[in-house]
């Protein structure tokens, strides 16, 4: 299986190098909002298994954190920058960052139409700002694949130091997992899904009662970062969506 990922202008790791288990979190986090130049140098690698090829579309942002995730579930890790690339894949995570500089930047790279074609037959995750960008609707001018039918507000729940982490009840996670506990969530600045609409589907809400996770068909979005945890069942759980 191949996971694609990048990381960006504030890279967590260059090739060969690793961080420690103490610093992985917060210098995941801290390069999870970062606005980011694009550094076509920095890359991770990791090849594991066979099976469906899985993408990490690589503009702006940090991925190490998922890298390592998918490192855990045994597969490979590379990078989607361009229409190419995107043609060599089955599923593709949208990481989070900065949603108008991965929008815009994937306008400069001709990225739109082909993942809007691509997210017709094949599963996409978004998550923080990738769910922003997967979105219909963020109620302002920004570049959209428009392709979930949800409606994100922006950092709903404040500024970087609002930042907070939580015990989520995911019923859907939980019967395709077949486990009973609850999901704990990391939120950075986080976007809230305030509606849902057509096929779109509620699978996860604060404990305030606003939306923080949906799914319509193969689309995954959460505000949150299941990156940043120990718990891979939100990664199981959007492999499952391979058509």
């Amino acid at each position: 299986m191949r996971v694609v990922v990048a990381l960006g202008g504030n890279a967590l790791l260059r090739r060969g190098q690793e961080l420690s288990a103490d610093n992985q979190r917060e210098n995941a986090r801290a390069a999870c909002v970062a606005l980011a130049p694009i550094a076509l140098e920095h890359e991770l690698v990791v090849s594991h298994g066979n099976g469906p090829q899985v993408g990490l579309l690589a503009l702006q942002g940090a991925s190490a954190a998922h890298a390592r995730v998918f490192r855990r579930l045994g597969l490979e890790a590379v990078e989607v920058r361009t229409p190419e690339a995107l043609a060599a894949i089955d599923l593709i995570v949208l990481p989070g960052g900065e949603s108008t500089t991965i929008g815009k930047l994937a306008v400069a790279y001709n990225l739109m139409e082909p993942l809007k074609e691509f997210g017709q037959r094949h599963a996409i995750w978004g998550t923080c700002a990738g769910a922003i960008f997967l979105s219909k609707d963020v109620s302002r001018n920004q570049p959209l694949l428009g392709l979930m039918d949800i409606k994100v507000e922006r950092n709903a729940f404040g500024r970087q130091v609002d930042s907070f982490e939580a015990d989520l009840d995911v019923p859907e996670l939980k019967q395709a997992t077949g486990t009973k506990e609850d999901y704990h969530a990391v939120f950075i600045r986080a976007p809230i899904i305030e509606s849902v609409g057509g096929e779109a589907k509620v699978l996860a809400t604060a404990p305030d009662g606003r939306i923080v996770a949906a799914q319509q068909g193969h689309f995954l979005a959460t505000s949150f970062h299941p990156e940043l945890t120990d718990d891979t069942r939100f990664h199981k759980y959007f492999l499952s969506l391979v058509g």
